[in-house]
């Protein structure tokens, strides 16, 4: 197939993490625990928090909702990096690295939002404790949601398509683990400055605007808590000091990769790592060890899973 003068590439190349064979073993013994951890751990939480009444708040439906997003954002990076790590040709058809792409942004964005969404229940939770439930109601919270994936899936549609319409007619070898925006773009046989320019704008602004608003919640939080000092709202303030640890880790390297245009680093696809692979074992630990109601209720579960 033909593309003006140029051949269309059909197939790109994955670099991966790294070329020797030594390193991709224990690359693949890690990130198979890793993300047997993400789906066992997240599926776990969702099983618990449906299995038990008392886990009816909003927080815990926007958590389950969590968990979701995070074996999908796991599931569309690390089958296929695993696979390849113990491949010797690491190839991906064209439209596969495309799909790969969209589906990555797609749950990534989603996962953004909703963690806007969590910050905006815990500010709402602590500074108008009196109007929580009537603002958080479960039909606001099933709203929030679908507009979250609503919000990812416009984020993601826009990026595929500045993409496919860009020329690819070689090189085709992407120096990461998986496919994303900006080392695909790289490859295209034309200037992308302005493509890349539009891409900053809808995924840099996106992380950055997000997260934003994420500080301006805890600040809130902050002041707030030290306004009324009780033990419960001290322990309100533990569970919002182990989210705003997760969501650190998850905005700040995609802020580093999506905010700066027209260059790259040989430690972006390291730093890949940290919100494709990391955050989502993370998400698991901090919402269960630092929670005594969800590992009350697991236990619970646990005991009842013996009997049978």
């Amino acid at each position: 197939m033909t593309l003006g003068n140029f051949s269309r590439v059909t197939e790109f190349i994955l670099l991966g993490l790294s070329d020797t064979r030594e390193l991709q073993i224990f690359f693949f013994a890690f990130f198979f625990l890793a993300y047997a951890m993400v789906l066992l751990g997240n599926l776990l939480i969702i099983v618990t928090v449906k299995a038990d009444p008392k886990l009816s708040s909003p927080m815990y439906f926007l958590l389950c909702n969590l968990s979701f997003i995070d074996i999908c954002c796991t599931s569309v990076t690390s089958p296929r990096m695993l696979v390849d790590l113990l491949s010797q040709r690491k190839t991906i058809a064209f439209e596969d690295c495309i799909a790969q792409l969209f589906f990555l942004h797609f749950v990534g964005a989603t996962e953004m939002f909703l963690l806007t969404v969590m910050a905006y229940d815990r500010y709402t939770a602590i500074c108008k404790p009196l109007h929580y439930t009537a603002i958080m109601s479960r039909q606001v919270c099933w709203v929030l949601v679908f507009a979250c994936w609503a919000g990812g899936f416009l984020h993601s549609i826009v990026q595929t398509l500045l993409t496919i319409q860009l020329p690819f007619c070689g090189p085709n070898a992407i120096d990461n683990y998986f496919c994303d925006v900006p080392p695909v773009i790289r490859l295209a046989c034309m200037d992308v400055h302005v493509t890349e320019w539009l891409m900053v704008s809808n995924s840099g602004l996106i992380s950055l605007a997000c997260f934003l608003v994420l500080v301006t919640s805890y600040t809130f939080i902050l002041v707030t808590v030290r306004v009324r000092f009780t033990e419960g709202y001290w322990k309100a303030l533990s569970t919002c000091a182990s989210h705003l640890m997760v969501v650190t880790l998850f905005f700040i390297p995609c802020i580093f990769i999506y905010l700066r245009p027209f260059s790259s680093f040989s430690s972006d696809k390291h730093i890949c790592v940290i919100y494709t692979v990391f955050c989502p074992v993370m998400n698991p630990l901090i919402y269960t060890l630092r929670n005594n109601e969800v590992k009350a209720s697991m236990w619970k579960l646990w005991q009842r899973c013996r009997f049978f």
